[in-house]
């Protein structure tokens, strides 16, 4: 079957947040573009479903805060409304501990962290560490080090075994948020920003159109699909970096940048809406937050709407949410429950609706909430990958100079994404 051939000047390949921040921003300069997107919906790893109760909730990036200027600015314009994230009462930790002592681990935790983030990240002491080698030669009690470790499997998905030391400092510095980044989440959803801004963009988004193909041509680029075959001035790849990686390049990519995008690892999560009919940990002071310190990566807190939408939110990361995702739905539920029977009591059990998405191994994602380097050696591996090799051109979150990994930061780097391209058209226009 032969596929149609159309032209345009800009092919975006990806409509997450990054994708859709770019393809509007060269809208608004005029230039025109065609998104194409693998699954029949735009977001990416943001995603909303229907529950078992016929509700739409978030089943994939969901929170943000004020200090998240970029989309608290787009949600405010498009007339979201704002849940704040309940944080009142008591914050559990399983197995338990003393009040005193909880806060005293907490604080340390924090001091590990804030003692890592002032290391210089090319500091030659650090060449080769993990996050775990570094994390095994400090002094700090083992309740503190453990919930430091939990944070980063938590937040960063992947073990940390996995992460290299001067990577995680570089990461964490550009993550700047100074209130609680679950401070707010959408009543209708992140998903409905997603598609209020691909709804700007009329029949230049295509979805179900997964691009296999990326040809540089001596007039630009030649994309194709199983479908249709689009040339082009300039394409973005707007996928996470070991999703671009598999694309197929012709001619092949150079071997510095396709080393660049080897060197990334999808990180893990399986992300639980648990409804109730009432919020019972609120009746019992309570904020809904526990953290469990024998099962790292394992976190709750209280995503209720109101009163009248109790739900408690429970993140799986890292390797714990690898090891549970080899169990079927029953397992899994009875895995969740079981932990929340321990933590909060009987009537932890008594759940009105159980909504699991799992994440790991996603087929066009890869998995969340971004990929992360796991090369110790792989200093350049971002600058490479934004450098790109023109007319390809390359972003994602995880790339982003702000809060990598976060809905924030694929806007961020699509906006610069899309400047980036209209220098590269203006320029060749010139004929400079």
């Amino acid at each position: 079957m032969t596929s149609t051939i159309e032209k345009t000047d800009v092919v975006i390949v990806g409509a997450g947040f990054t994708g859709l921040s770019a393809a509007l921003e060269l809208k608004r300069a005029g230039i025109d573009f065609l998104v194409l997107e693998a699954r029949d919906r735009v977001g990416g790893r943001v995603e909303a479903v229907r529950n078992g109760l016929g509700e739409l909730i978030d089943s994939g990036g969901q929170f943000l805060c004020v200090d998240m200027p970029e989309v608290m600015a787009l949600a405010k314009g498009r007339g979201k409304t704002f849940v704040e994230t309940y944080v009142d009462g008591e914050f559990i930790t399983h197995p338990s501990m003393t009040a005193a002592r909880a806060e005293r681990t907490y604080h340390v935790s924090m001091a590990i962290r804030e003692r890592m983030n002032r290391i210089d990240p090319d500091d030659p002491a650090i060449a080769g560490l993990t996050v775990a080698d570094w994390l095994e030669l400090q002094h700090d009690e083992s309740d503190a080090k453990a919930a430091f470790r939990s944070l980063v499997e938590g937040l960063w998905c992947l073990a940390a075994e996995k992460v290299p030391l001067w990577y995680l400092i570089d990461n964490d510095r550009r993550i700047t948020n100074e209130v609680f980044e679950l401070q707010y989440f959408l009543g209708d959803t992140m998903q409905s920003l997603a598609e209020d801004l691909a709804a700007g963009l009329g029949d230049r988004l295509r979805l179900n159109q997964a691009a296999t193909r990326v040809e540089r041509t001596p007039q630009g680029v030649r994309v194709s699909t199983g479908a249709a075959t689009i040339e082009a001035r300039e394409v973005l790849i707007a996928l996470p970096p070991a999703k671009a990686a598999k694309l197929d390049f012709a001619p092949s990519l150079p071997a510095e940048l396709a080393s660049a995008l080897g060197v990334w690892e999808s990180g893990a999560v399986i992300k639980i809406l648990v409804r109730y009919a009432k919020p019972f940990w609120r009746e019992r002071g309570l904020c809904g937050m526990v953290m469990w310190r024998d099962q790292p990566g394992l976190f709750a807190c209280d995503a209720s709407r109101d009163a009248d939408h109790a739900a408690l939110v429970v993140f799986v990361g890292g390797p714990q949410a690898l090891r549970w995702h080899q169990l079927g739905a029953a397992a899994l539920q009875a895995e969740i429950t079981a932990r929340l029977l321990q933590a909060l009591g009987t009537q932890a059990a008594d759940i009105v609706d159980f909504s699991a998405r799992d994440w790991t191994h996603d087929r066009w994602s890869g998995g969340a909430y971004s990929d992360l380097i796991i090369d110790v050696t792989a200093r350049d591996a971002e600058r490479v990958i934004l450098s790109g090799a023109p007319p390809v051109h390359f972003a994602a979150s995880e790339l982003s100079p702000s809060f990598p990994g976060y809905v924030e930061g694929a806007i961020v780097v699509g906006r610069i994404a899309a400047g980036k391209i209209q220098s590269a058209i203006a320029t060749r226009a010139s004929g400079s």
